[in-house]
């Protein structure tokens, strides 16, 4: 039965939320109806895992309400070579994604138990072509760059140039920048050598990335 309620939801999550965000790409619904989003949900969320609602997971960060995750990941347009950088790992359901359609992803996390804990979840799923780091992501250049996607998943005041020189040619870059309540979701392909092409997707609200300083740490 418990399982029956979680399907329908999961359900209803795609149909309801998702699909009625223009999100049509069948890559995008097959992987969100596929990844077992409840497990990357803390315990006491687990009911809501799949509710138009932004899950807490912690040090006052929230997961993206589903149709923001599912609306990021349409925009992206993985491929299956390309190489992932994710600032801010958070649950690591995005990254499980976002793993599932590129090559490899390197994602980092400020706060050390979100990352260990994303770490077992993704294990656990099977997913291995992932790296995790205890990092702060905005404040420099990451290695195993350039990257031909970068997603950041906490809205920014503003889009660090720093980032989107990270990118390779044809890299996309995507983040919500702004000022809470009218944020926009913003995404910047690298056209050429100091050149980017920005589009505006939609308009949204999204809790701030938080970005102290964090000393890097491996997990896996």
């Amino acid at each position: 039965m418990i399982a029956n309620n979680l399907e329908q939801a999961r359900f209803n999550m795609v149909e309801q939320q998702i699909r009625t965000w223009e999100v049509l790409d069948k890559r995008v619904l097959d992987l969100i109806t596929d990844i077992p989003r409840e497990e990357f949900v803390p315990t006491a969320y687990r009911e809501l895992a799949f509710a138009d609602f932004e899950i807490p997971i912690g040090h006052g960060q929230k997961m993206m309400a589903p149709k923001l995750e599912a609306k990021m990941l349409q925009a992206l347009d993985i491929q299956p070579d390309d190489v992932i950088l994710e600032i801010g790992t958070g649950s690591g359901y995005l990254t499980a994604c976002m793993a599932r359609m590129g090559t490899k992803v390197i994602s980092l996390d400020i706060h050390s138990d979100l990352t260990e804990q994303a770490g077992e979840t993704l294990k656990a799923q099977g997913i291995d072509n992932v790296q995790l780091l205890t990092a702060n992501g905005l404040t420099e250049t990451q290695e195993g760059g350039p990257f031909d996607v970068i997603a950041v998943t906490g809205s920014l005041s503003k889009i660090d140039e720093k980032l989107k020189r990270q990118l390779t040619m044809g890299g996309r870059l995507f983040a919500v920048a702004g000022n809470s309540p009218a944020m926009e979701a913003i995404l910047i392909t690298r056209v050429g050598d100091y050149q980017w092409r920005e589009e505006a997707i939609f308009e949204t609200d999204l809790e701030r990335l938080e970005i102290p300083d964090a000393a890097t740490s491996f997990v896996f």
